[in-house]
């Protein structure tokens, strides 16, 4: 099939990409010039495990190419896939102008029958908004669907080629059949299509995303009762996962979720539940509990330094979750603003995120390549992200080069029994030592 992607951002290259690598001739089509001239080139400048080859290989063999022009990606597509932003309002809204723009440019080149697909993240109804959009600009015949995605970053590749499920939301049958034999190649171990209305399959992605914050919000505050009453997180986490109406997914403690999904998707449920009339109070909590827990966090180093300016803090981990070099609503950010705000100085180390992390923090800053030097000096370190460089450390080489042997652990990474017996001061999420000094 001959297919365009409106938007060459994460979803729309990965989505762009996996569907040239099963035979498809795909045309990604974004306004960014100089992104479009860097993707020519190969430069895919997101990372992502396996994306950059999948572009290339498919880029090579003529099946994936790059554009900026509307009109010839339109017309010659036979389905258009709208991954642009939906970023956040201020009051948690989605901001819908990127969608928008690109329905009303793209319908001035429907020159015949298209299936428009709205792959962003969007509130009930844009698609149906959509539909208005392009209908008041051509007089050719078109359907709309909904195809919200899945993508974990870290996996998003292997998330797409075997999918959990794959959600199509029409109100057409001509649109339903081409769409589930784009799809047919990704469902030949197991058929897990899934057809449903629109407004059911936007509603879907919200809610899932819902669901798993929830439960990482959940799991934090049992951890700060733990804390409190002196109870085992570990031990408490592991008797929950056993549960198989539990199971074991999304209920580690930590410093709460990040990225560009589930803070932007909790938000924007809780604001579509405003507009609707539907008070969505555990939405409220969870996106509350979430704040919360940074600033936990950060009060537990205060507690233990009193005062802050002057110390040096070693910082493992800047994006908000390993496998990927994003940033954005990184716990890391709020702490170490935090941290810098009471003039601290900070060593940083990301195995790929620090490029990203330069452009918010210019100044009490240092950014290393080797993890252990940044330790040299510091008066502790702080584990914003659970890398697997920093799962089994050399302990005694990191109490060696830091002034204090003081860890504070945001990932719960380590056995707290085996730091303590080291010498070292340790604290994770759910733990603080009570004779802390």
């Amino acid at each position: 099939m001959n297919i365009c992607v409106i938007g060459s951002g994460y979803v729309g290259l990965v989505t762009g990409s996996c569907l040239a690598d099963s035979g498809n001739n795909v045309i990604c089509l974004d306004i960014d010039k100089d992104k479009v001239l860097s993707l020519q080139k190969g430069e895919i400048g997101i990372y992502e495990p396996g994306l950059a080859n999948l572009v290339e290989r498919n880029a090579k063999e003529n099946r994936l190419s790059f554009t900026t022009d509307y009109k010839s990606s339109i017309e010659n597509s036979e389905i258009i896939f709208l991954a642009v932003p939906t970023p956040p309002n201020e009051d948690g809204s989605a901001d819908l102008q990127y969608i928008e723009k690109a329905s009303l440019e793209l319908a001035n080149y429907v020159n015949n029958y298209k299936i428009i697909v709205t792959k962003s993240t969007v509130p009930v109804g844009t698609t149906n908004l959509v539909k208005t959009l392009i209908k008041s600009k051509t007089k050719q015949e078109f359907d709309v669907a909904s195809n919200p995605e899945f993508l974990k970053e870290g996996s998003a590749i292997n998330d797409f080629m075997f999918p959990d499920r794959i959600v199509i939301g029409v109100d057409s049958t001509q649109a339903e059949k081409k769409l589930k034999e784009l799809y047919e190649p990704f469902m030949r171990k197991e058929f897990r299509l899934v057809v449903v209305d629109i407004k059911s399959s936007e509603l879907s992605k919200y809610a899932s995303n819902a669901m798993l914050a929830t439960r990482i919000s959940f799991i934090n505050e049992v951890a700060n009762l733990c804390e409190k009453v002196g109870a085992d997180i570990e031990s408490v986490r592991k008797i929950m996962s056993e549960d198989k109406r539990i199971g074991k997914h999304f209920i580690f403690p930590g410093l709460g979720y990040g990225g560009s999904c589930f803070p932007k998707d909790v938000k924007s449920l809780i604001d579509i539940g405003k507009q609707n009339l539907v008070d969505m109070t555990v939405c409220s909590s969870v996106d509350k509990v979430n704040s919360n827990q940074r600033r936990i966090f950060i009060d537990k180093i205060k507690n233990y330094f009193g005062k802050i300016q002057g110390k040096r803090f070693a910082v493992w981990g800047l994006s908000f979750k390993p496998n990927t070099d994003d940033i954005r609503e990184a716990p890391s950010i709020d702490i170490i603003r935090d941290l810098i705000s009471e003039g601290a100085h900070i060593n940083a180390h990301d195995p790929v995120a620090s490029t990203n992390f330069k452009q918010l923090f210019n100044e009490n800053i240092k950014f290393y390549s080797d993890s252990y030097d940044i330790l040299d000096g510091s008066d502790a370190l702080i584990i914003n992200t659970e890398w697997s460089q920093y799962k089994q450390p050399d302990f005694s080489k990191i109490k060696k080069l830091l002034k204090n042997p003081v860890i504070f652990d945001g990932r719960n990474l380590y056995n707290k029994e085996k730091l303590l017996e080291l010498g070292f001061f340790y604290s994770n999420v759910g733990f603080y030592p009570k004779d802390d000094k």
